[in-house]
């Protein structure tokens, strides 16, 4: 057949070209169709398995208490709390303030903050989550402003975790020159801000009788020079109470040691005033400093919470 020929055995059809008719033409569509199931049994089967997974879904959504398992395994419901406790460890760490509002005791998982009772309103709920659960004395040192060395102090107590918190002490105070910072650095005349224990105390004078903190006496509680303002720090340390930042606990407060590094500053206490701004510490009335030593109780587990107002 010549070429021409051949191209007349076709025909087009709705624009697609259409092969010749025949028993081979034939005998080659089924051997390309076998073992292919029919377009119209494989729709079926498609559109079965859709109407199955539609009333499967609609079924489930119905279901009282269904849902569909979460790709977490420690993914839970909106709304629906833990029933865990955290760990000691892990509480410490926690410095996240926690839901207020629910009743109860702070030991059962209820709010830090709920049961602060007693604390002033101005102290942040931060501040207040960060106060361990098992402190039953705290000394809050409340500044008059970020960049302010005037502050208060007030001392308060309570009967157990979770009571309520009752002031037992309130007196004038000054801190660092240039006030307040969460991140301080050695010489930068603040005091830094936040939540320590109090462990450990000492002095140049003895102890005043029924002081139950660690006390060293000691005549190195001398101080060397002058104040910020120019005035005489003689008598500063004859009294202080060591604020455990950047220490060892269980020690003399004139231990040396930074365990965080020495940019960070050290040896930050609570002591007795000396009429002017201080570089880091809190300096008190010598009389409240008597006080709080004769108080303070390491089996009360006391602690210093210390910043602006509103900290």
């Amino acid at each position: 057949m010549s070429k021409h020929a051949r191209a007349r055995s076709r025909f087009r059809t709705g624009g697609r070209t259409q092969p010749r008719t025949g028993p081979r033409a034939a005998g080659r569509r089924r051997s390309a169709s076998a073992g292919r199931p029919p377009r119209a049994l494989i729709a079926v089967a498609v559109l079965g398995l859709l109407t199955f997974a539609a009333a499967w879904l609609h079924a489930l959504h119905e279901q009282p208490g269904a849902h569909v398992p979460a790709a977490r395994s420690d993914a839970r419901p909106r709304g629906q709390a833990q029933d865990r406790t955290p760990s000691p460890a892990a509480a410490a760490r926690q410095v996240r303030p926690q839901a207020q509002g629910s009743p109860g005791h702070a030991a059962r998982g209820t709010s830090r903050a709920d049961a602060l009772h007693g604390l002033p309103d101005t102290l942040s709920a931060a501040t207040r989550a960060r106060i361990p659960g098992s402190a039953r004395q705290l000394v809050l040192v409340t500044g008059k402003a970020p960049d302010s060395s005037d502050s208060t102090v007030t001392f308060f107590t309570r009967t157990g975790a979770g009571a309520d918190w009752s002031p037992a002490g309130h007196w004038p105070a000054r801190n660092g020159a240039k006030g307040w910072s969460t991140e301080r650095e050695y010489g930068d005349l603040t005091s830094p801000q936040g939540v320590f224990s109090l462990t450990d105390a000492g002095g140049l004078l003895p102890a005043p009788p029924g002081t139950k903190l660690p006390y060293d006496q000691d005549r190195a509680f001398v101080p060397s020079g002058l104040g910020v303002n120019g005035e005489s720090l003689d008598g500063s340390f004859d009294y202080v109470v060591a604020i455990d930042y950047n220490r060892r606990t269980g020690v003399s407060p004139l231990d040396p040691a930074m365990p965080e590094g020495e940019d960070k500053g050290g040896n930050i206490w609570l002591h007795v005033d000396h009429d002017g701004p201080s570089q880091g510490c809190v300096g008190l009335p010598k009389e409240a400093m008597e006080q709080l030593l004769r108080t303070l109780d390491p089996a009360a587990k006391p602690v210093i919470a210390m910043g602006p107002a509103g900290f």
